[in-house]
């Protein structure tokens, strides 16, 4: 088990990638226990002064203006979370729900949520013991936080609603009883500080974050194999060319190329040939790809700022003993990233489909029709492209923005949203489909340097050829497909590709 301690440094991309893979065990340092236990004091003594602040003792939403007695403070909270059960769909994956329950610790434990320790200790035993709250997937607008989804996630802690215990699905007053713990009685602010905040959009941007970047690390692979596969030129990814534009990502994509190429004795056969220019889809990686590589640079700086974010409303600033009503809520930040990584996993997928086309294509490949020795009686690739074709499809009718649609709720009050959960939500969808797309080069590019036998591809290339062949064999004649498929599109979401090409 990852432990992952929090108060002296952010939430960083190996504990998001901890909580996807796995159980995570969460330390707050003393600091952060102290901060916590002094924003839970602040509201005491709001309450003993008598004094009105939103969320404390008031209504929520359009009923702000409705103050509510102190003997009612708890059934405030309580009939909050209940009402706020309003989730549809199917469960949200567990690597998704554990994520959810790391980030909000963290912005619980920053101590401006006005929350006690124990309701955080609470959560980190569910995280501990990996007992997982049942979470429908869809119900949000990404503003006023992610209210549905979250109300969920906090109905388990008062006995309500299900967990997920050893994978099987219980009431919560049976897992609260696995993990050791008994249900709650929310006070004063606290239900309104665990559902008012972003984590389960952040979260579903953070999963779209990493498998992005493994489908990204894929392609770079593929469209280097294709080259070498199309006996395509590496003169495009010569450095002076990337430097004289200056974009980061197009340097460090022609350098990740030129990398993978190296050594090639396919190149070396053919560099003197009179060939004067390849299709763009190979000769262009490095602006197309490198745009890319900036949009997922840039999306990750957005959400890990957000992961250990304060998102809730009121905050509670003990120095001042103030709360102050805010709308930290709102999630366009990770709305704006996860449409960002939408266009990305579009353009991965787009660009390694045109590859595949060309592999397929006799007149622009030389190599035999769809790539199999014997065509007509064997179809070889043929099909295998019209899936990649198909996915390339949908993904751009997936990568429209979310971002720029906004549905008033809550009697107007809420008059802007930002759609951010659906906008991370499709970003699994979208990135099954482009691990696919370059799963299909990447077999069909294998193949096609069987044609270029004996000659050698580089050493890395070779080595991530080996990886292929290990669950796929060479294409000599029509067999049942989707399994290599299934089996290489499975590496590409795994990460098995990183690391043989990082720019």
């Amino acid at each position: 088990m990852i432990a992952v301690t929090l108060g002296t440094s952010a939430v960083d991309r190996e504990d998001i990638r901890a909580a996807l893979a796995g159980p995570v065990s969460v330390t707050l340092t003393e600091d952060a226990r102290a901060a916590v236990a002094a924003s839970a004091a602040a509201i005491d003594a709001i309450l003993a002064d008598g004094r009105t602040v939103y969320g404390v003792n008031t209504g929520f939403g359009l009923l702000a203006k409705k103050t509510i007695a102190p003997d009612h403070l708890t059934e405030l909270q309580r009939n909050l979370i209940l009402s706020h059960c309003c989730g549809v769909g199917a469960a949200l994956p567990d690597d998704v729900a554990r994520l959810i329950l790391l980030l909000k610790i963290a912005g619980l434990s920053r101590g401006f949520s006005g929350v006690r320790p124990a309701l955080i200790a609470m959560l980190q035993r569910l995280l501990e013991r990996d007992i997982l709250p049942v979470i429908p997937e869809k119900g949000s607008v990404g503003a006023s936080g992610d209210l549905a989804p979250l109300a969920h996630l906090a109905s388990t802690l008062i006995g309500v609603g299900e967990l997920k215990v050893a994978g099987k699905v219980v009431p919560a007053t049976e897992g609260l009883k696995a993990a050791g713990l008994e249900p709650i009685v929310l006070r004063a602010k606290e239900g309104l500080a665990l559902i008012n905040g972003t984590q389960v959009s952040t979260a579903l941007a953070l999963k779209g974050l990493v498998l992005a970047r493994r489908i990204f690390e894929a392609a770079l692979v593929a469209g280097a194999l294709s080259v070498d596969a199309l006996a395509g030129s590496d003169v495009p990814f010569d450095p002076r060319i990337h430097a004289a534009r200056g974009q980061p990502g197009q340097i460090a994509v022609a350098a990740g190329l030129r990398a993978l190429l190296a050594g090639s004795q396919i190149r070396a056969n053919h560099a003197d040939c009179d060939r004067v220019q390849d299709p763009y889809s190979l000769r262009c990686q490095p602006q197309v790809m490198g745009a890319v590589l900036d949009l997922l640079d840039n999306a990750e700086r957005t959400l890990l700022i957000e992961a250990g974010a304060v998102t809730d409303n009121p905050l509670v600033f003990a120095e001042t003993g103030e709360a102050l009503s805010g709308g930290n809520f709102h999630a366009e930040p990770v709305a704006f990233a996860a449409d960002t990584l939408a266009l990305a996993l579009a353009e991965i997928g787009s660009l390694s489909e045109r590859r595949t086309a060309l592999l397929v294509d006799p007149a622009m490949s030389g190599l035999p029709a769809f790539l199999v020795a014997e065509s007509g009686v064997n179809s070889g690739f043929m099909i295998a492209q019209v899936t990649a074709a198909a996915l390339v499809s949908e993904n751009k009718g997936l990568s429209h923005p979310s971002s720029t649609d906004s549905l008033p709720t809550s009697a107007n009050q809420e008059d802007h949203v930002s759609m951010a959960a659906y906008a991370a939500r499709r970003l699994t969808q979208m990135a099954e489909n482009a691990a696919a797309i370059v799963g299909i080069e990447l077999l069909a590019a294998a193949q096609g340097i069987e044609f270029r036998r004996p000659l050698r591809s580089s050493a890395p290339l070779e080595q991530a050829h080996a990886l292929m062949r290990s669950v796929a064999a060479p294409w000599d004649r029509d067999r049942y497909f989707a399994p290599d498929i299934a089996a290489v599109s499975a590496m590409v979401l795994a990460g098995t590709f990183d690391g043989i090409a990082t720019p």
